[in-house]
Parts: structure tokens; C-alpha cells; sequence
């Protein structure tokens, strides 16, 4: 607990420092469309008629997973776009619950977090108490 408490003692984030994570999330974003192109691309691509059902079957469940990956990176898109406009706002780097400062390291580590790790660690404690009753 004390060396969390050190690393959360940040009070504002600098210019720098938001521009450094912006830069990141705007990295992050950029490779995401890139892959939906991708992705996209590669689903119209390869739709012929297949003799064997279970080539068929094989490739929907391919196609299907697919989609699953995708759907899970919209989410992050609207995670990150959602980051960066807190950085237009002044408040990335903030914790959504508590107001407190999110680590420079969480930041790192998971740029798109609105919790610090306190009450993000809280926050699972609930769920698994919820989950597991």
C-alpha cells in the first residue's frame, strides 16, 4: 500500500505528459481502424459456395470469432475516444470515483482506465462477492 501511495501522489497531470498519452491513444486508435479494414476486407474475400459442410461450418465459426474480436475492439475505440476527449477536458488522469490521481504506471499500462487501481481493485471485490455471492 505504500509504494501505490507514491506512485499516486501526481496532483495534475502536465501539458507533456497529456500530450505524451494522447499521442498513445491516438497510436492505439489508428491501428484499430486499420484492422476493421483489414478485417472487413478479409470477410468479402473467400465467400464461395463450399461442397463440404464442415469447411462451411469452419469458416463461420472463424467468421464468427471474428466478429466477437471486433465487437471487443469497437469497445476499446469507444474506450480510447472516449479518453481522449477527457484529455481535451482536463480530467484524464483523474479517478472517476474517488477524484484522485490514476498512477502515471496504470497509465501506462492501461491508458483508456478512469479508476485508480484502489478502486478498481473495489471495484472487482464487489463483482466477485456479486458473482460468487
Amino acid at each position: 500500500m505504500i509504494g501505490r501511495f507514491i506512485l499516486e501522489t501526481r496532483t495534475r497531470m502536465n501539458k507533456a505528459t497529456r500530450k505524451r498519452f494522447g499521442n498513445k491513444l491516438n497510436q492505439m486508435l489508428s491501428e484499430l481502424k486499420e484492422e476493421v479494414t483489414h478485417t472487413v476486407d478479409g470477410m468479402r474475400v473467400g465467400t464461395g459456395a463450399f461442397p463440404d459442410p464442415t469447411d462451411r461450418a469452419s469458416l463461420e465459426s472463424e467468421r464468427n470469432l471474428t466478429l466477437r474480436i471486433r465487437d471487443r475492439e469497437r469497445q476499446l475505440r469507444n474506450k480510447i475516444e472516449d479518453a481522449l476527449a477527457r484529455i481535451d477536458e482536463g480530467t484524464f488522469g483523474n479517478c472517476e470515483v474517488c477524484g484522485g490521481p490514476i498512477s502515471d504506471h496504470r497509465l501506462e499500462a492501461r491508458p483508456v482506465t478512469t479508476l485508480c487501481i484502489d478502486c478498481k481493485e473495489t471495484e472487482e471485490e464487489d463483482e466477485a462477492k456479486l458473482e460468487y455471492g
